[in-house]
């Protein structure tokens, strides 16, 4: 989905009762543009050092109605961290978290998407997403 895709699916999503503003599409465009997960301030504080008027309320408001409307994911890696990433244009991945350094590297693994047919097959359900994540210490470099 590229963005102008994205424009779209937003727009009609905010006919449905929300205010359409340039802000919000400002939002969605410098979360879309961020390249990896991030967390509501990174994003907001990025959008202020390239010029940006919007408020910090405006940026945490739109983002929960982009995961609404499924244009983001909201990614909590543990009790503490709340990060967002954009959906335009991913594949389903996973993710390896480090304890001791914060970084998320994404993985592919095929083995894992298997289990989540077998798992939904032997209970009869139909997954509308999933997420797997692994906690660990990285590796010294």
């Amino acid at each position: 989905m590229e963005k102008e895709k994205a424009h779209e699916t937003f727009l009609k999503f905010l006919k449905n009762g929300y205010r359409i503003t340039p802000q919000r599409f400002e939002v969605l465009d410098a979360a879309l543009d961020y390249g990896t997960h991030f967390k509501p301030d990174e994003l907001f504080i990025k959008m202020k050092n390239e010029g940006s008027k919007v408020s910090r309320a405006t940026v945490y408001n739109t983002l929960e109605l982009l995961v609404q409307c499924k244009l983001l994911s909201k990614r909590v890696f543990d009790q503490k961290i709340t990060m967002y990433e954009s959906n335009v244009n991913r594949k389903q991945h996973d993710h390896i978290i480090c304890e001791e350094t914060g970084e998320i590297h994404e993985f592919v693994e095929p083995e894992v998407e298997k289990l989540v047919e077998k798992i939904s097959k032997k209970y009869g359900i139909t997954p509308t997403g999933y997420t797997f994540n692994i906690f660990a210490k990285c590796k010294k470099k």
